[in-house]
C-alpha cells in the first residue's frame, strides 16, 4: 500500500512543471518578471531589453550612457563570426569607446587600454578586461542609483498597477480555478 502511495505520488508533476493553457509555467514558483527581476541583479537587467532600455534612459541622464552601450557592443562583438567582420566591429568599438578621439569615451584604467595594432588580429573576448571593468562600474555605481531613481520606481509602480488591474485578477482567479481542481 505504501509503496503504491510513493508511486502515485511521484508520478504527479511538481508545481513547476505545471503550465496554463498557453503553455507558460503558472507555479507560485514561477520566475520573477519585470522590476523584480531587474532589482535582483544587474546582470538580470541587463538580459532584458525593456531593463536595458529604461537603464540606458536613466544613464543618459547621468551623462554615462556610453558604459552601457560598450558593455552591449562586447556582448555582440563576442557572436561576430568570420575575421574580416570581426576586425570592422573590434575597430568600430575601438573608435567609438577607447580610442583617445573617441566619441563615446568609457572611462577604463590607462594601463587596460587596447592599442590599435590589436585590431588586426581580433578575437571575441579582446574586450574582455575592459568590459569587466565598465560591468564592475556599473554594478557598484550606477546601478544602485537606478534602483532607487524615478524611471524605475514608476516603472515599478505602473507594472504593480497592471497587475492589479482587473483583468489580471480575472485571469488569476480563472488560473487558479483551473489549478485547483
Amino acid at each position: 500500500m505504501f509503496n503504491r502511495a510513493v508511486s502515485r505520488l511521484s508520478r504527479k508533476r511538481p508545481p513547476s512543471e505545471i503550465n496554463d493553457s498557453e503553455g507558460h509555467p503558472s507555479s507560485s514558483h514561477q520566475s520573477l518578471k519585470g522590476t523584480s527581476k531587474w532589482a535582483s541583479s544587474l546582470e538580470n537587467l541587463l538580459e532584458d531589453p525593456e531593463g536595458v532600455k529604461r537603464f540606458r534612459e536613466f544613464l543618459k541622464k547621468e551623462f554615462s550612457e556610453e558604459n552601457v552601450l560598450f558593455w552591449l557592443a562586447c556582448e555582440e562583438f563576442k557572436k561576430t563570426q568570420g575575421k574580416k567582420q570581426m576586425q570592422e566591429k573590434a575597430k568600430e568599438i575601438y573608435m567609438t569607446f577607447l580610442s583617445s578621439k573617441a566619441s563615446s569615451q568609457v572611462n577604463v584604467e590607462g594601463q587596460s587600454r587596447l592599442s590599435e595594432t590589436i585590431l588586426e588580429t581580433p578575437h571575441p573576448l579582446m574586450f574582455q578586461k575592459l568590459q569587466d571593468q565598465i560591468f564592475n562600474l556599473m554594478k557598484y555605481d550606477s546601478y544602485s542609483r537606478f534602483l532607487k531613481s524615478d524611471i524605475f520606481l514608476n516603472h515599478k509602480k505602473s507594472e504593480e498597477q497592471e497587475e492589479n488591474s482587473p483583468d489580471a485578477q480575472t485571469a488569476a482567479k480563472r488560473a487558479s480555478r483551473i489549478y485547483n481542481t
